[in-house]
């Protein structure tokens, strides 16, 4: 029967210290204060127990060179060893101390190894280097958990710096910063002037979660130089620094009052630019500041005697008749010589005299200059663009105008490798150089070109890329708006640089007649003018409820001159036309050959039609007093819009208190009534004089605002009061409504002010996180490889008498629609791919399509299982 001892404290090798345990067992007992065999023998007590971990190794950073240590601890064990991505480290590098728990008696282990930087960057880039400890006893094995282990950098320079502005009194003031990339993730902290910015102390600023810099209402006291700092525990990094000029317009005094009448009977009035002082740049105040006025004859001082005064009158008069009989025998002295002349002898001279050729020098830009009626011949194409092409750079051409809207001085060029530069033949050429790669100075570039003025400025609502003839896509994240430009669209041994932007519907106005409404956001993908061998396939959300037998439903595209024509009927579209829709349940998917802005306009037939809208809550985030706000927006149920609320209450702190809501809204001409009720009465009441708030039928129908709110207004009658409960009712007047019961704790609302992370949260989950690249070009872009398209096509587009070809492909693919429309295209196969392509991009599966190949009877479904390396 084994029994345990214990002993004096003794001193064993390696100047270590500890309570020797007699073990009558098989011997237990100290040899240093390291071993190099992590194996020990524990007495039979202790042989029923599993090892459990006291100290589990932790993730760690290498930086620079320095090694890291890795610790494990664990009682009762006979063994600890180390695996390091799946291989056991040698047990020489282990090194083991053993020690006694006084407490319970039993035995600890503790084994710790070393990583260096050379281990870590044998695997860099195929896999994360992790660590774990496997505890060993006689009853059975522990693992603990994985520590990983990264390689410590920070790059040098910010991938978006801030840039410096001059701003109003007042007014919000954006700073944006990303930092450098860097593992661990970079800390953000601004500095002004050097001094660290602290939002909790100032809560004039404002920094939010991608780092920018908020500062909410402009002072003269934050003027000065602003810097982005990114730190972790590798480097300390600086950006550039944006100097913030806040200045201060002149405005005017009150006017002082009027002077007494002066000797020249008129009286004055004077203002000071006081109110404020112009300053720090600031505009000078606008107007005069000296005003006169003349005196009544009460007012003016009679500064001469009567006598005097009427010598003066008869003076005046008498020169007046004077000059008056000079003038009338002038006239008739001249009509007679006039009637003396011979009109058969007069000088020719009197009846060219109105006709001499007059110079005319060109004007400058914006100063009136004569127009000719009829231009000279060398300028038959002056109003088209006249850049001389860059003949250093390799380039290839393509046919197409691009005119100027009455603007000869906004000429489409583009700095740093243009985009079109237009010859004199009308053709243009593409360079391929490359574009700069900040998303904003691409925007900024093209806003300033005539045709392109009415691009918005939103870097976040726009992507771009450069592609050639292996195609791409492109796509603006968390709107439901893409581009699928596909395999050989672009002609071979062309490349070109494609945008695709969606603009707010402010910036925009399309003339909407009678009872047409804007059924679609208003994108645009350009640029207008390139060859296209093949249609790209847009995709953008729609509003109504899908039903042709409703609906007019028309394609409207912008031509150069900024007018909207329509150019697509849907249901009527002809396979000839350069357009072709695919409308679904909630998208529509937009065949074309050209590149350009379009939007759907629908018309409805009768009073059953309806459109979706989207009704969306939100609270204040943070109530310190006893008034509490509760907004409901009332939207076209897309994504796009919804995106642009969700940041809009974002930026404002706000919170989402409910689900998003989906209600049809029916051409009834009804407005729309939201009324909020059964709050308990003992806690609450509505500031809300009326029993509803009502919005008009036509400011939804139009489709003009891109949402619309009302804001409830509660007041809680204690400070104590956190919890809301009450119903909110939606209804079209003599139509169908909805009521949502809203049960929540304001006092939650305080945490995600508070917190940004609860915010994000709550963004990620109402709001669809689309972390797909924006441009995608070659391959990448599709989900069927290449060489496997191509097997596809080749097999299915030769007609087959069974009926197993292209055409069973669009009925088990449900697109049986649209035959004539694939009929009419040289691959119909190619077609049908692109659409499949378009509408499974983010939840495809491609072993569904090898299904269907299955079903058809095509041995080619068997190349779905192929690999990428393959093909």
């Amino acid at each position: 029967m084994p029994f345990l001892l214990l002993g004096p404290f003794v001193r064993c090798g390696f100047g270590v210290t500890f309570l020797v345990l007699w073990l009558v067992f098989a011997g237990f007992t100290c040899t240093g204060g390291s071993e190099h065999a992590a194996t020990a023998t524990l007495p039979a007590a202790f042989s029923d127990l599993l090892p459990h971990f006291l100290v589990e190794p932790e993730d760690e950073y290498i930086v620079k060179n320095r090694p890291v240590t890795l610790t494990c601890r664990s009682s009762p064990a006979t063994q600890i060893y180390f695996k390091c991505n799946g291989e056991w480290v040698h047990q020489d590098d282990h090194s083991i101390v053993r020690t006694v728990d006084p407490a319970t008696a039993l035995p600890v282990m503790e084994v710790t190894i070393e990583i260096t930087r050379q281990q870590v960057e044998k695997i860099f880039g195929l896999d994360e280097y992790w660590c774990q400890c496997v505890a060993w006893s006689t009853t059975g094995t522990q693992k603990s958990q994985k520590a990983y282990i990264r390689i410590a950098y920070l790059r040098k320079n910010f991938e978006e710096e801030p840039q410096g502005k001059e701003v109003a009194l007042d007014q919000e003031v954006l700073l944006r910063c990303h930092p450098p990339e860097g593992v661990p993730q970079a800390e953000v902290e601004w500095q002004r002037n050097e001094d660290v910015i602290d939002p909790e102390s100032d809560p004039n600023f404002f920094i939010t979660a991608d780092h920018n810099l908020v500062i909410r209402k402009a002072r003269l006291a934050d003027t000065g130089n602003y810097t982005c700092v990114a730190k972790n525990i590798v480097a300390r990094r600086k950006s550039t620094s944006a100097t913030v000029l806040v200045y201060v317009d002149g405005g005017w005094s009150e006017w002082s009052k009027w002077s007494a009448c002066g000797a020249d009977c008129s009286m004055w009035r004077s203002r000071e630019c006081t109110q404020p002082s112009p300053g720090t740049g600031g505009k000078e105040c606008q107007g005069v500041d000296l005003q006169s006025l003349n005196c009544t004859s009460e007012q003016c001082p009679q500064t001469a005697s009567g006598a005097e005064d009427v010598a003066l009158y008869v003076g005046i008069v008498a020169v007046a008749l004077c000059l008056t009989l000079l003038l009338i025998v002038v006239v008739l002295v001249y009509r007679r010589k006039k009637e003396g002349l011979d009109a058969d002898v007069a000088d020719s001279s009197i009846l060219t005299t109105g006709f001499q050729p007059m110079g005319i020098k060109p004007s400058k830009p914006g100063v009136w200059a004569p127009r000719p009626r009829r231009p000279p011949p060398h300028s038959k194409n002056s109003h088209l663009l006249t850049i001389q092409p860059d003949l250093t750079t390799t380039t290839t051409s393509y046919q197409g105008t691009l005119r100027s809207r009455h603007d000869t001085t906004g000429k489409f060029s583009m700095t740093n490798g243009p985009l079109l530069d237009p010859l004199p033949n009308g053709s243009h050429t593409l360079h391929n150089g490359k574009l700069n790669s900040d998303p904003s100075d691409f925007v900024s570039r093209l806003s300033t070109q005539t045709y392109f003025k009415t691009l918005p400025r939103d870097v976040a609502n726009t992507s771009y890329g450069t592609f050639n003839f292996l195609g791409g896509r492109l796509t603006i994240p968390n709107t439901g708006i893409s581009l699928l430009i596909p395999p050989e669209a672009i002609p071979r041994g062309k490349i070109y640089e494609i945008y695709l932007t969606v603009q707010r519907k402010e910036d925009l106005r399309l003339p909407l007649a009678g009872c047409q409404t804007l059924l679609s956001p208003v994108v645009s993908c350009g640029p207008p003018g390139v060859v296209l061998s093949r249609p790209v396939i847009l995709s953008m959300d729609h509003c109504f409820d899908a039903c042709l037998d409703n609906w007019a439903v028309r394609l409207k595209k912008q031509n150069y001159e900024g007018a909207w024509e329509d150019v697509l009927l849907m249901g009527e579209e002809l396979v000839t036309e350069p357009y072709y829709c695919q409308l679904e349940a909630e998208t529509c998917r937009l065949f074309s050959e050209q590149l350009g802005t379009f939007a759907l306009v629908g018309e409805s037939l009768h009073m059953g039609a309806a459109k979706r809208l989207r009704l969306v809550l939100f609270s204040d985030a943070y109530c310190s007093t006893l008034e509490y706000n509760i907004r409901v927006y009332c939207m076209d149920d897309t994504q796009d819009v919804f995106k642009e609320v969700m940041q809009m209450e974002r930026q404002l702190g706000g919170r989402l208190i409910d689900e998003p809501h989906v209600l049809l809204f029916k051409d009834s001409y009804h407005n729309l009534r939201l009324s909020i009720h059964d709050m308990p009465q003992a806690h609450w009441r509505s500031k809300l004089l009326a029993g509803y708030q009502e919005i008009p039928f036509y400011h939804i129908w139009n489709g003009s605002q891109r949402y619309l709110h009302c804001t409830f207004t509660l007041e809680r009658l204690s400070l104590g009061t956190c919890e809301l409960t009450c119903q909110l009712c939606v209804w079209q007047v003599e139509g169908e409504g909805q009521s949502f019961s809203l049960d929540f704790n304001i006092a939650k609302a305080v945490l995600s002010a508070r917190s940004y992370q609860d915010t994000r949260a709550l963004d990620s989950e109402f709001l669809l996180m689309d972390s797909n690249a924006t441009a995608l070009a070659g391959p990448s872009a599709f989900q069927i490889p290449y060489l496997i398209r191509q097997k596809i096509c080749s097999s299915l587009d030769a007609p087959c008498p069974n009926g197993a070809d292209w055409r069973m492909l669009a009925q088990r693919l449900k697109l049986e629609r649209h035959m004539s429309f694939f009929a009419s295209k040289a691959s119909p196969t190619s077609v049908i791919l692109d659409l499949w392509e378009a509408q499974h991009f983010h939840s495809g599966n491609i072993n569904q399509l090898a299904a269907v190949m299955a079903d058809i009877g095509k041995q080619e479904a068997m190349i779905f299982l192929v690999s990428d390396g393959e093909c």
